[in-house]
């Protein structure tokens, strides 16, 4: 066998052993990585543990909470359903926490495996490139050339055969190449995800926080203004009823009348549909629509959400539309609010408000400053059913107050 041939025979000989041993090597080189995720894997485990205990007892408060519900109407009651549901939050915030760890470990482990996927990924492309190298070197040479360096035809088919091997094992090293950067960029959109998970943990995180500390001030409210004595808390309940009702029948009444004026002057039309931006710039949402830990669900229903918002927050037009009403007030117990109608018979409500800037029947674009926040028990414009301080932002259909979030932009 003549020098050629042996020097030919041994670079695809070592190749194709190299090629068939390379990510045996690599797997055998991030032996420490694998180690690392199993730890990881290990501490997720407990987390998922402790998630389901958390679970089970937020659970058994929610039963307690809905068999007192369904008791009479009393300030022991009331008072009891309360702190029921501070120890509920309380462990609800103890859940979330748990949930952003696990959830933080999850992509420490995804970031890792994304780490040993690429070099793998990088170690396989060199190998690729010196085997093609080679066997480009090799194609200079046509099979009547290279048959001629050899002794006897049989030397040459053999070693021909051991080429077409190296053919078909680089065609498998380049599909399993293909292979692991499908996996790769998989891995990668599973970061993006639990990222964009960790961020609605963070902002749920924030408003279980508002939760409880409404729940509080409900509570430290409730025995103020009662003093203990059942007779001032049924007082202070028909006067709550009282004064949602003349809200309530004020909102709608501005409403329609409005809305029937601009219908007649063609400013406004009946139908369209309506995406609105958020009026404050948190999104972290204390309370929800018809929220069942609401502190005053037995007196009224929550009709919006409210948005967590330090006091003195610009709140701007969630649409543009027509204001229908602008309620100024000087003393805390009255509410101040911003009432502004929108296309295809779609209005907005911004409520507890410090400051407003409009007046009614003015015009406001999509993303104009209306007022400023408020909330904040015993300040101007705060209102009855004040918590602490936040936007309380209703979209009604048709007067009647509905979810907002499906109307809310992304």
């Amino acid at each position: 066998m003549k020098v050629k041939h042996i020097f030919y025979f041994v670079i695809f000989a070592g190749m194709s052993m190299f090629l068939s041993r390379a990510f045996f090597v690599s797997a055998a080189n991030v032996g420490g990585s694998s180690d690392e995720i199993q730890v990881l894997n290990q501490e997720i485990s407990k987390r998922k543990d402790k998630i389901r205990e958390l679970e089970n007892t937020i659970g058994n408060y929610k039963k307690i909470i809905s068999e007192k519900e369904t008791q009479a109407v009393s300030l022991k009651n009331q008072l009891d359903i309360i702190g029921n549901r501070v120890t509920q939050i309380g462990t609800d915030i103890e859940l979330t926490k748990e949930k952003i760890k696990e959830n933080q470990l999850e992509i420490d482990a995804l970031n890792i495996s994304i780490g040993d996927k690429q070099k793998i990924i990088d170690k396989q492309k060199k190998l690729i490139a010196k085997i093609i190298q080679s066997v480009h070197f090799g194609e200079q040479k046509n099979y009547l050339e290279i048959m001629l360096t050899y002794n006897n035809f049989a030397d040459f088919y053999n070693d021909l055969r051991s080429i077409e091997s190296i053919d078909a094992d680089l065609g498998r090293s380049v599909k399993t190449l293909r292979l692991a950067m499908q996996d790769l960029s998989e891995r990668q959109k599973q970061v993006h995800t639990k990222q964009l998970v960790f961020q609605n943990l963070q902002n749920e995180l924030e408003g279980k926080k508002g939760e409880l500390v409404s729940q509080e001030t409900a509570k430290e409210t409730l025995l103020f203004q009662t003093k203990s004595s059942e007779a001032k808390f049924r007082t202070l309940l028909s006067s709550l009823k009282e004064q949602y009702q003349v809200i309530e029948t004020e909102q709608r009444t501005f409403e329609q009348q409005l809305q029937k004026k601009l219908e007649k002057e063609q400013k406004i039309v009946a139908t369209g549909s309506v995406i609105m931006s958020w009026p404050a710039s948190s999104r972290v949402i204390n309370a929800v629509f018809h929220d069942e830990s609401y502190p005053f669900k037995r007196v009224f229903e929550h009709s919006g959400i409210d948005i967590k918002a330090s006091y003195g927050t610009p709140i701007k037009a969630a649409a543009s539309g027509y204001v229908a009403r602008a309620r100024r007030c000087s003393v805390a117990s009255c509410y101040s609010y911003i009432l502004v109608v929108h296309t295809g018979s779609i209005s907005s409500v911004y409520g507890h408000l410090s400051g407003i800037n409009v007046t009614e029947d003015q015009f406001v674009n999509r993303g104009d400053i209306i007022g400023y926040s408020g909330g904040t028990p015993g300040t101007v414009g705060a209102g009855p059913f004040v918590t602490g301080p936040h936007l309380h932002f209703e979209v009604r259909q048709n007067g009647i107050p509905v979810n907002p979030m499906p109307y809310m932009a992304p």
